[in-house]
């Protein structure tokens, strides 16, 4: 299909472009009008294209063009002119409009419009989905996870359907600005940046590790020990691990984008910053090490090639560190060079490697001379295989030969290492790890069996002495054997020669009784003598040696470097930062340096080896592991892009990886393992501030998720009673000691539900950020029209299943006596309603009063928060938390410039509200048992003394009894509460409770209700002004006060509650009692640290709400923190076992 490329400007009206047969569509250019106009966005329209003149705009770039003068790139647009291919050529195709708005206006006046004509070529169709209006399309923008200034998003919920539309709101689809991620690793992130594919950046990198030193210098002596039966068991052992854990590694790459950090990366994006940082750190120091390691085997191979020349530095020991020292820095300017520079390092050194390869597989072929034959290579025959087919081990077994050869799989992970640098990492990882192990293998397992086939175990290696020996033993079977044994000695002749040597015409059975110096067993340069040109080989091993090197050279400071960046150990930071266009850690590269060269100079390598390898085995299990543990958490996240996997074959092979551990070295793997505890435990306790949503999350979820489930279908029994609390605490930070006393007697017993009824018919419920105030609690809020309403709702949809509140905490409302009726009508009906759903309640009342909110302003200037909610979940952290606020009140005294000091009534309100957030000193918890509730009066208080901080506290109970039968009535609750297993320090008995209470309090509580009783018409309002009495605190109740609060009572009501003369008849007795039990509290519990006492229970629409109020004003007026508590009249205690 070809297209017709116009070049006309926007506002040409020649427009006389034919359409040929076959041309389906036509290209116009257009200037940035039309951009401006498509996104709407016209204030921010230059001048010269200013819609007021669109005839002077499309003339000044027309004249542009015809004067071949080039209008800007920025401002040259492109449109597509739909063309009917059934058109002839004459008919002229319609030119596009100048202006999108007249055009609309023209068609909406013009009602015979041939709308079911021209389609293709209507302005209406030819404009880009999307364009001309708010909501926006599908753009893989708006689901990146970085966040800036300039960074797109697509419009919220209230843009959308909110009432008012919001100023300054184009269309969404308007002008996208062009961005790159650098974090993404998205092309132009770096501009100049390296970015290798599959080959060069993984392939060849994983190759060079995975082959080594170990496939020219000890794979045929573990041939020889093994067998090759046994070897190539082990390769495939080997290979199966690390294909198992590449499978896994490539389901998590292939399940995201993949950014710089390699196993790192994938660990902490997995399995969270605890095991991710744990296993980061380690990885990167086993890297900085494993440099040493390669650096140190290239330097011993060119001090033995200058022994053997006789030449020499200074003397054995430190001519490998010279040596050592020199390469690793030429190594360093490699790296630093750049990761082009490094990667055409790798490159010429895989050149070499091969070529070495080869050259061995070519001299394995050729005739061996007879220097050759004497060292033991015989060239291929079947008597050599098979003698070399079973194992022969000399001090050796099986796991031993297994723990030598698996360092030579642990370099699966060189490609993973450097992602960041990679053009497409989810392709290239698991296409190049995969190939590089499938070919390593295979050249591993054919390079063994050539060895098996070609040179025999033990070889003399000298010519005259096997000569001899062959014709020593030719003489066995003549009169002159006795000769032969005078002339070469009895241990070069022996009884019998039945080897594969003797077969092909040698006899080295003299090895058998002496120790020999060549073949398999005996000589690690095997390889070398067999293949065509020997210096090939041994630069195959300084190949194998230096691309190892360079490689974790590269990789430790990579994987730093993004460690470093995610800010999860402190004081690494400085090793975050990148350089150049590649964005290179150069201070990782140093630190590398300085890690390697300190190892060469100490020199005790071989102690360290097992542990470096058991660190990248660790590796491997965690990789696994997080595959396994991503499928089993089910997330609708998890969705990688590679099915070849099985989570339970991940899930072995991070058994096996632990178990090859201590095969390896268990020692090692000890300390390996502590390290990694030690490490996940310091993470988890300092808590980073990240959110990678981890399968560590999603497992968490689902396993509530089936907890809840199977907990729905356990019926309840009273020795499973837990409190599960909805506690009214409205904006949680402005109630702290509420949400203090509650989470104590809770936390980690039962659920606490903070409900926060926002009055209002819609509201903005930042339900994240309080929930990450609340630790220990769940947060939920609820807009309703008032608060019995709110309550309601929370009562009955507050948790989930058997995870609902059973109980009601509320505080006390302090200014009942100002409130306005219908405030306190909702307060008394919450109370009722959480009676009728067979809930307990829990009233808290605090002499100073819970809410701080008008102090809260003045806490944030000093602390930047309120400082109690930071701590950990361990009982111990309230300790810290309240020398942090201690530390904030120190700052509110001394920082004058940002609020003003705290009066002596805010700090004590302050001190007050933060009480019961430390450890409480020495005291008691009086418990008022005066009514069987179910045991929830007295399950609470002992719940609260299982504590750290209130086990200093020493239960008291209170009960009624008659007088007469005072130590009968202890004896009983003293056996009672021994069953329930409850220790108590004291019992009390009160037989005057329903003693009638003192006449000055009875006066209190008369003058208490008087603004809320019903007028008398006889009543002698004189003697009713002079009426005076002390309370208990000696202070006066005076008719002034009486009459603000009457006023204040019946303001905005026309008909509120009253208490009656019949109401104040009926309820004499009650009303007696809690003005008595009063008396005896402050007789008794007025040092109490807190007091515990049965609610009283009001009837239902039968008691005045102001009388109810008033009961609970005169039980708990003047007195310690207490709680009013009340059961649902169900057992929540039971001494049955």
């Amino acid at each position: 299909m070809e297209a017709n490329v116009s070049s006309r400007g926007p506002a040409s009206t020649s427009g006389q472009e034919t359409a040929c047969p076959g041309r389906r569509f036509q290209v116009d250019s257009v200037s940035e009008k039309h951009d401006y106009l498509d996104s709407g966005v016209e204030a921010e329209m230059p001048a010269e294209t200013s819609p007021n003149d669109p005839h002077e705009a499309g003339s000044d770039n027309d004249a542009k063009q015809d004067s071949g003068e080039a209008i800007p790139s920025g401002r040259r647009r492109f449109r597509v002119n739909f063309v009917s291919p059934d058109l002839p050529e004459e008919i002229p195709v319609r030119s596009m409009p100048t202006d999108w708005d007249q055009d609309d206006e023209q068609e909406e006046q013009d009602d015979s419009y041939p709308w079911n004509q021209e389609t293709h070529s209507h302005t209406y169709y030819q404009r880009t989905f999307g364009q001309n209006t708010l909501d926006a399309v599908p753009w893989v923008d708006f689901y990146r996870q970085t966040a800036g200034a300039c960074t797109p998003a697509r419009p919220t919920l209230e843009q959308l359907h909110g009432e008012e539309e919001i100023e300054g709101m184009g269309f969404a689809n308007g002008g996208r600005p062009s961005r790159t991620d650098p974090e993404l690793g998205i092309a132009g992130a770096h501009l100049g940046a390296v970015k290798f594919g599959w080959v060069r950046g993984v392939l060849v990198r994983c190759l060079l590790n995975i082959w080594g030193v170990m496939l020219f210098i000890r794979l045929s002596w573990i041939v020889g020990q093994a067998g090759i039966g046994l070897t190539v068991a082990i390769i495939l052992i080997c290979s199966l691990v690390t294909i198992v854990t590449t499978l896994s590694m490539a389901a998590i790459c292939t399940n995201g984008n993949i950014c710089g950090g390699g196993a790192y990366y994938l660990i902490s994006r997995s399995l969270g910053p605890e095991c991710g940082g744990s296993i980061g750190l380690i990885f990167s120091f086993a890297n900085a090490v494993a440099v040493a390691m390669y650096v140190v085997g290239f330097s011993e191979t060119v001090r033995d090639l200058l022994v053997v020349n006789g030449l020499g530095i200074v003397d054995p020991a430190n001519d490998v560190r010279i040596i050592g020292l020199i390469t690793v820095t030429l190594l360093l300017g490699i790296s630093m060079a750049g990761m082009e520079w490094e990667a055409k390092a790798q490159l010429a050194l895989m050149v070499i490697l091969l070529m070495a390869i080869c050259d061995f597989f070519v001299g394995s072929a050729l005739h061996p001379s007879s220097q050759q034959q004497v060292q033991g290579f015989l060239g291929y025959h079947g008597k050599v295989m098979v003698e070399n087919m079973g194992p022969d081990f000399r001090g050796e077994n099986f796991f031993s030969m297994f723990s030598i050869f698996f360092p030579a799989a642990t370099g699966i992970l060189a490609g993973a290492n450097i992602s960041g640098d990679l053009k497409d990492p989810q392709r290239a990882i698991p296409k190049g790890t995969i190939l590089a192990i499938l070919i390593s293998s295979l050249v591993y397992i054919i390079t063994a069996i050539c060895i098996g086939c070609t040179i025999v175990r033990d070889a003399p290696g000298m010519l005259n002495l096997t000569d001899a020996t062959i014709n020593a033993t030719n003489l066995l079977s003549t009169p002159a054997t006795y000769t032969a044994m005078a002339l070469f000695g009895t241990d070069h002749v022996v009884s019998k020669c039945d080897d594969a040597a003797c077969h092909l015409g040698h006899d080295f059975s003299s090895c058998k009784v002496q120790s020999c110096s060549f073949g398999l067993m005996n000589d690690f340069q095997v390889m070398s003598m067999v293949s065509g040109f020997g210096p090939l080989i041994t630069a195959g091993i300084f190949s194998a040696t230096l691309s190892s090197a360079l490689a974790s050279l590269v990789s430790a400071p990579k994987v730093f470097q993004a460690l470093c960046q995610d800010k999860i150990f402190p004081y690494i930071e400085i090793f975050s930062r990148g350089h150049g266009k590649g964005n290179e850690p150069i201070r990782g590269y140093a630190l590398t340096f300085v890690i390697a060269a300190g190892f060469i100079l100490i020199g005790e390598l071989n102690a360290i080896a097992p542990i470096i390898s058991n660190f990248f085995l660790a590796s491997y299990a965690l990789i696994n592991f997080s595959c396994f543990h991503a499928s089993i958490a089910r997330s609708p996240g998890w969705r990688p892009g590679f099915h070849y996997y099985n989570q339970w074959l991940s899930l072995l092979g991070s058994i096996v990886c632990c178990a090859i551990m201590f095969v390896l070295n268990w020692l090692a793997a000890l300390v390996t393992s502590a390290l990694v505890l030690a490490l996940y435990l310091y993470v988890a306790y300092s808590k980073p501030d990240v959110n990678w949503g981890s399968s560590t999350q999603a497992l968490t979820y689902l396993q509530a998720l089936q907890g809840t489930l199977r907990l729905a279908s356990v019926p309840d029994h009273v020795k499973n009673f837990r409190p599960q609390c909805l506690v009214l605490t409205g904006d949680p930070r402005t109630r702290p000691a509420l949400v203090e006393l509650s989470l104590t007697f809770t936390h980690n017993m039962g659920l606490m539900v903070c409900g926060h009824v926002i009055k209002g018919r819609a509201c903005y419920l930042r339900h994240a950020e309080m929930q990450t105030v609340l630790s220990k609690a769940f947060y939920t809020p609820v807009c309703a029209p008032s608060l019995r309403t709110g309550v309601q709702h929370l009562l009955q949809a507050a948790g989930l299943g058997k995870m609902r509140p059973n109980t009601l905490v509320l505080g006390f409302k302090q200014n009942w006596q100002q409130a306005p009726p219908q405030e306190l009508e909702d307060y008394i009906s919450t109370i009722h309603d959480a009676f009728d759903m067979n809930c307990g309640v829990i009233i808290f009342r605090l002499r100073e009063g819970f809410d701080i909110s008008s102090l809260l302003h003045k806490l944030d200037t000093a602390n930047g928060q309120c400082a109690w909610w930071e701590g950990g979940d361990e009982e111990e952290d309230m300790g810290e938390e309240s020398e942090r606020i201690e530390d904030a009140d120190e700052k509110l005294g001394s920082d004058k410039s940002k609020g003003e000091e705290l009066t002596d009534k805010e700090k004590t309100q302050l001190d007050s509200s933060r009480r019961f957030g430390r450890a409480q000193s020495a005291g008691t918890i009086d418990v008022w048992w005066l009514f069987d509730d179910g045991g929830l009066t007295l399950l609470i208080p002992h719940l609260l003394t299982t504590k750290k901080k209130w086990r200093n506290c020493r239960i008291r109970i209170f009960i009624g009894g008659k007088i007469s039968r005072i130590d009968q009535d202890r004896r009983m609750m003293a056996s009672l509460l021994s069953k329930f297993r409850i220790d108590f320090s004291h019992i009390e008995v009160l037989g005057d409770i329903n003693s009638r209470p003192s006449q000055c309090s009875v006066h209190a509580f008369e003058e208490l209700i008087k603004p809320f009783q019903e007028p008398e018409e006889d009543e002698d309002v004189e003697n009713e002004g002079n009426l005076r009495c002390s309370n208990s605190n000696g202070g006066t109740v005076n008719t002034e006060e009486e009459e603000r609060r009457t006023n204040k009572y019946f303001e905005n009501e026309e008909d509120p509650e009253l208490i009656s003369e019949d109401s104040l008849e009926t309820y004499h007795d009650k009303t007696y009692r809690q003005i008595r039990l009063n008396e005896l509290l402050h007789q008794h519990s007025r040092d109490a640290s807190l007091i515990v006492i049965t609610l009283p229970v009001a009837r239902k629409g039968a008691v005045p709400n102001p009388l109810y109020m008033a009961w609970l004003e005169a039980l708990s007026r003047d007195l310690p923190p207490t709680l009013l508590i009340r059961g649902n009249q169900q057992s929540v205690l039971t001494f049955y076992s």
